[in-house]
């Protein structure tokens, strides 16, 4: 049960997935049909992310008036009506609009998902499980290629775009069958039902196991309407962990990533290669080996923690997007190979770190009480930073040229280097509430374990 349940929440991030990795392929053709200018292009390619922070803020709105699972079906809706709206655009505009529909589904999901997740999994694999959510994400950009690649023979671009309708009406069917949030339930004052979903997805354990959670977890619920207050993030703690949460997803966006995923087919062109078909293929080893090592950070992150990885993945995309920026600033075709090298080291290193850590570090750190708020505002910032990214792109790379933008990027990822060594925390095998007893309230103003 757990694992159907698992399944069937990362399926957004399979949606997040497809429809942020489907422009890359769609673009060349779409610039063929419509008349795009540089703020155009980039408008359109971001309004994804621009849609995302409003959905983020809707989700806060929602989240923990009407439950997680109310708030997911919501989106799994407009998930289905941004793909058919964006298969069936007829201008730069109305395509732009879908795509903003869309980004607002993401921006929901994409909070509650993770959030529903954490509260649902056992401590010791919730690692693995809210991981799930990135890995289906970068199965959705594999799977995003493929069909990009698929219809780039035919020049299908409304097939491309329309490919999400699929998984949005096999997740709106799913969810009407999944259970609430256990930890939600207890918010509510439904304890007897948060105990029995917690009986189905952790059938091993112990009633008296069952009943020291929902205890635990009743502890946790907050007795006073100010210990939901937004005020509470003044306090140094709580302050220190929201200001890791927003940096963690800054780092995460202004290492280019989403660069490379929306825009790889023009990267791989700059950097020597030949042919739309040719470019699609090395797009789609990108996306594979991003689904291979986010697997493998499945694996790794509740045995290795998070903390190690974190600082390992800034590293190793620091010294991978500094090769990419000498190679674009030597400008040599016989080196396109080496550039490839570049690019597939990236998405290694962010794929094994600081592709799923934010996601999880958003989902474990704030207390109950104010978890719908802190992954909000943290969601927020992810979305306002990836839409940044993507839109200022083509003017970055038109106005200083894309090995100085590169550059901009490694240098981002030299500073997380040095910012996850500082704060970066540790809260592998620890129960969310005892996330929050020795981080939130034992902490004096910075975010460590």
């Amino acid at each position: 049960m757990l694992f159907l349940i698992a399944l069937l929440a990362a399926i957004f991030g399979f949606l997040f997935g497809t429809d942020q990795g489907v422009i890359s392929g769609a673009l060349p053709l779409l610039k063929k049909e419509f008349v795009f200018t540089a703020q155009t292009e980039g408008f359109m390619t971001g309004a994804v992310p621009f849609g995302a922070i409003f959905g983020a803020l809707l989700a806060l709105l929602t989240v923990d008036k009407f439950g997680r699972r109310p708030v997911l079906t919501f989106c799994a809706i407009l998930f289905a009506a941004g793909s058919f709206a964006a298969a069936a655009a007829f201008s730069v505009w109305s395509l732009t609009f879908a795509r903003l529909v869309i980004g607002a589904a993401i921006g929901a999901s994409s909070l509650v998902a993770p959030m529903y997740l954490a509260e649902i999994a056992p401590a010791r694999i919730r690692g693995a499980v809210v991981s799930a959510f990135q890995l289906m994400i970068t199965i959705g950009i594999l799977a995003a290629f493929v069909v990009d690649w698929a219809f780039s023979f035919s020049g299908s671009w409304r097939y491309m775009l329309g490919f999400s309708l699929v998984p949005a009406v096999i997740c709106l069917a799913g969810i009407f069958k999944a259970p609430e949030s256990p930890r939600w339930l207890v918010l509510a004052g439904r304890d007897k039902a948060a105990r029995e979903v917690l009986q189905t997805v952790q059938p091993e354990a112990s009633p008296e196991r069952l009943d020291k959670i929902v205890k635990e977890i009743e502890e946790s619920r907050p007795s006073d309407p100010r210990e939901e207050s937004w005020s509470r993030f003044k306090e140094p703690a709580l302050r220190g962990v929201l200001i890791f949460s927003v940096l963690a997803f800054f780092l995460q966006q202004f290492s280019g990533i989403n660069v490379i995923m929306n825009y790889a087919p023009r990267i791989l062109e700059n950097a020597g290669f030949e042919g739309l078909a040719n470019e699609l293929v090395a797009t789609i080893g990108i996306g594979a080996l991003n689904v291979g090592v986010t697997i493998l950070a499945m694996i790794v992150v509740d045995r290795l923690g998070r903390r190690p990885l974190f600082i390992f993945g800034f590293a190793g995309a620091f010294l991978s997007m500094a090769l990419v920026a000498v190679l674009f600033h030597l400008n040599d075709n016989n080196l396109a190979w080496l550039s490839l090298v570049g690019l597939f080291s990236f998405v290694f290193f962010f794929a094994i770190s600081l592709g799923p850590l934010p996601w999880l570090y958003m989902s474990e750190l704030f207390p109950l009480a104010l978890r719908g708020k802190g992954m909000a505002i943290a969601s927020v910032s992810n979305w306002l930073c990836n839409f940044l990214v993507v839109f200022l792109f083509p003017t970055l790379a038109a106005s200083l040229g894309e090995a100085m933008t590169f550059g901009l990027f490694s240098a981002c990822c030299a500073f997380g280097l040095w910012y996850s060594w500082a704060f970066a925390p540790e809260t592998r095998g620890l129960i969310l509430e005892e996330v929050d007893q020795n981080i939130v309230r034992t902490s004096a103003g910075s975010v460590t374990a």
